[in-house]
């Protein structure tokens, strides 16, 4: 009898196993298909999660928004428990959130998560009871649609792939503050809908050569601030790191170099808005992105993407309740904080020391162009102390208002603030408030295009406390809320990625209206003789800059910004600062 059953243990072990390996077998991915050499087409990526969710109820696939392609982004989830409804889900569970393809040409995220998210759907990986994994396959349709075999021209494969512009040849993960896209816009929409705990965007980078298939690149922890930052720092991304040497995956940081050996020391990525974990940390989620490294073979950097996410699902799975803890408790104080850092540099007083597995490189003459060249020497691995600065401090710091106001007619950066889900209303009546209330001072502006736009930098403001009259209907938007990071990165103009840096306001830096010298010569001798104080500053002027005193129209136009007749709208920012409460009417 024992021996009978036996016999039937063993066959029942053996079906379940097939049964296991059955399932993986039909639902092989082209990547798979191909021993590690291809990548999945946006159709194919499509059509496998579509069969995975008819065939197991803990995947739901789901189509959301718009994209500049005219193909609508689409948003996986798997849970254990079959229950999709992300306001439940919140409550209850941890949540992660994938983004793949915003580059396609970098395609191991793509492979390496349906591979994830079958190998959950067929429970060859543990799945996780109190973790809830979504992603968006491809973010980039244009760019995937897109392929070539040619323009990742320093890039180990896969054969064929993307093109990293979108059909619109924006940049995707340039866009997220300014949302020039309809992929941006719904992405927010996403976003918003799954209001992750972790965001991970999968990349695929080289700026040098060394021994790592993978690198991190985590959220700057200092921006990030409070003790999730320190959090991130000090535990998450250790432990992340321990888990995968285990398993003899190394990883280092993102090695933030061009065209020179790492071991000469590198800075951590400063993450602001305008990129993904930048935008996502506004929201204090936990972001990274993922960069494997393009001169390793195709299929070890898919398999390394993969391990990579199931690690920090493993991680999630037992810390989540602490990053939720975690986040709640920064919004809190959020909520209190007086101050606010918009621009950050390098701390040079405090560095990380990295045990980093590099190559010996050489300097060379250059065959092509007969001048120096760098060349790596695979055959002379070293492990080195590398200096990693990765600790940053505030180089501008703002005081945060109770609100802002915003004039109606601004109706972009209206719409913007409502995808996001920041809380504003509508002045009942025209009202007379007390603001403070900014000048453009200076500014830089890039000589070439940049995604767009000719993107400001080094603003500089002047401010004043004034009454201004507001009109029915213009934006009362208080800042303690949850998206209190966004509202004060896009409109303090001097912030690097403020909506004034990224040419929203534009129209206030060209004068509208001017003066004729032969009309105005007589106007600005009676501006003199009114104005004392403007003619002892004009006199010093013309006595301390030569230049401006031999230039007669400079002199007119100097006269003419410092009177009455100088309009007010230029140079002057339409949004304003509300420094203290007062009784608001709302619609």
């Amino acid at each position: 009898m024992k021996f009978l059953y036996a016999i039937l243990f063993t066959f029942l072990l053996f079906g379940c196993e097939s049964q296991t390996e059955s399932e993986t077998s039909i639902l092989k991915t082209h990547f798979e298909n191909s021993n590690g050499t291809e990548t999945a087409t946006y159709q194919e990526t499509i059509d496998f999660y579509i069969k995975l969710a008819k065939e197991y109820p803990e995947i739901n696939i789901q189509t959301i928004g718009d994209t500049d392609s005219g193909f609508p982004l689409h948003l996986v989830t798997y849970n254990l428990d079959g229950d999709f409804n992300f306001k439940k889900i919140q409550d209850s569970k941890t949540t992660i959130l994938i983004n793949n393809g915003i580059h396609p040409g970098e395609s191991d995220g793509i492979d390496a998560t349906m591979l994830l998210f079958r190998d959950l759907a067929t429970e060859k990986n543990n799945s996780p009871e109190n973790t809830v994994i979504a992603t968006i396959p491809i973010y980039n349709i244009g760019g995937s649609l897109n392929r070539n075999s040619t323009t990742r021209a320093n890039q180990n494969g896969p054969k064929e792939y993307g093109f990293r512009g979108n059909a619109n040849n924006y940049d995707l993960n340039r866009d997220f503050i300014k949302s020039d896209t309809k992929n941006s816009k719904t992405f927010a929409s996403i976003f918003h809908l799954v209001k992750p705990d972790i965001f991970i965007d999968n990349h695929v980078s080289n700026g040098a050569d060394y021994q790592y298939t993978l690198t991190h690149l985590f959220t700057q922890h200092n921006k990030l601030g409070f003790e999730l930052g320190n959090y991130l720092n000090t535990e998450l991304m250790p432990k992340l790191e321990e888990d995968l040497a285990k398993d003899n995956w190394d990883i280092t940081p993102y090695v933030n170099v061009f065209n020179r050996v790492p071991e000469s020391g590198f800075s951590q990525f400063m993450d602001s808005p305008r990129y993904s974990s930048g935008y996502t940390t506004l929201w204090n989620t936990l972001g990274m992105m993922v960069e494997t490294h393009m001169l390793k073979p195709y299929k070890t950097r898919v398999e390394g993407t993969y391990e990579l996410m199931v690690k920090m699902i493993s991680i999630t799975e037992n810390e989540g309740l602490k990053i939720k803890e975690l986040r709640e408790k920064s919004l809190e104080e959020l909520m209190v904080l007086e101050d606010y850092h918009i621009q950050w540099k390098i701390d040079t007083t405090q560095t990380t020391t990295l045990n980093f597995k590099g190559f010996e490189a050489d300097t060379l003459i250059s065959e092509v162009t007969g001048l120096p060249r760098l060349k790596y020497d695979k055959s002379r691995p070293f492990t080195k102390p590398v200096t990693y600065q990765n600790y940053f401090k505030p180089k501008k710091t703002i005081k945060i208002p109770d609100a802002y106001i915003i004039k109606k007619s601004n109706y972009k950066v209206i719409n913007l603030l409502r995808k996001n889900f920041i809380e504003f209303t509508s002045l009942k009546k025209d009202t007379l408030i007390e603001v403070e209330s900014y000048k453009i001072k200076d500014y830089d502006t890039k000589k070439g295009s940049y995604e767009g736009h000719y993107l400001h930098q080094n603003t500089t403001v002047t401010s004043t406390v004034k009454n201004v009259q507001f009109k029915q209907g213009d934006i009362y938007i208080p800042t303690r809320q949850s998206g209190i990071r966004y509202i004060l990165e896009t409109l303090e103009p001097e912030a690097v990625d403020s909506f004034f840096n990224w040419n929203f306001f534009d129209t206030i830096l060209q004068q509208k209206e001017g003066f004729s010298p032969y009309v105005f010569e007589d106007v600005a001798i009676e501006v003199l003789k009114e104005n004392s104080l403007l003619s002892d500053a004009f006199q010093y002027k013309k006595l301390t800059d030569e230049k401006f005193a031999n230039d007669y129209y400079a002199q007119l136009e100097y006269i003419f910004q410092h009177s009455e007749y100088y309009e007010p709208a230029h140079l002057q920012y339409p949004v304003y600062r509300v420094l203290k409460d007062f009784k608001l009417e709302v619609d």
